[in-house]
């Protein structure tokens, strides 16, 4: 396995600076594994302010609630997803501590997620994606528009987002037509 940024075909530049990525990051057996145990969390529908999302997520070690603005500590990473922690930190070049936050998100059909960009108190985001593929979609406001890039994430892949990518872009997720579950970790930005 090896990691490598985004590249659009062989030739071509990264997709984005400080988008990194890797094809079979786990095996079948690891993801259905995987899968199991998200589905035995309890996950709850995402809510923003009076919105109820599709998607259903459930968060380890930090937690933001978007109807409160809360920002706090919540349940520890479970034993079981601390393996795949180790290993993604291992592909980002980073400690498994500095991973403090985990997201599990499962994405029935017809759920997505908008444009957004991470809640700032956090720094790199490491995703794990499971079940479907997905196109992760970016995009960077310019003086006549956006400026827009897709990235494909294949089934037992592993992404990290950092610097330029994780700063300046914007991503999302289509809605999806097939269900996807992924583990997103986090590691929190330096108090300045």
């Amino acid at each position: 396995m090896g990691s490598a940024a985004f590249q659009m075909d062989m030739f071509a530049e990264p997709l984005l600076p400080g988008l990194d990525y890797a094809r079979d990051f786990l095996t079948q057996a690891e993801e259905a594994a995987l899968i199991a145990r998200i589905d035995t969390e309890p996950l709850a529908p995402f809510r923003y302010q009076q919105w109820t999302g599709k998607r259903l997520t459930h968060s380890f070690g930090w937690s933001y609630d978007f109807e409160t603005g809360h920002f706090g500590p919540t349940d520890p990473l479970p034993d079981w997803l601390l393996p795949t922690r180790d290993r993604a930190a291992g592909f980002a070049g980073l400690e498994p501590d500095a991973l403090v936050q985990a997201l599990l998100i499962r994405y029935d059909a017809g759920a997505g997620i908008g444009w957004h960009k991470d809640r700032p108190v956090f720094e790199d985001v490491i995703g794990v994606s499971l079940g479907s593929s997905a196109p992760m979609r970016f995009r960077r406001r310019q003086a006549t528009g956006f400026e827009r890039r897709t990235a494909p994430l294949e089934p037992r892949s592993i992404y990290k987002m950092a610097g330029e990518a994780r700063n300046d872009w914007e991503h999302s997720i289509a809605e999806m037509e097939a269900p996807r579950w992924s583990i997103t970790f986090r590691t929190m930005r330096p108090a300045r």
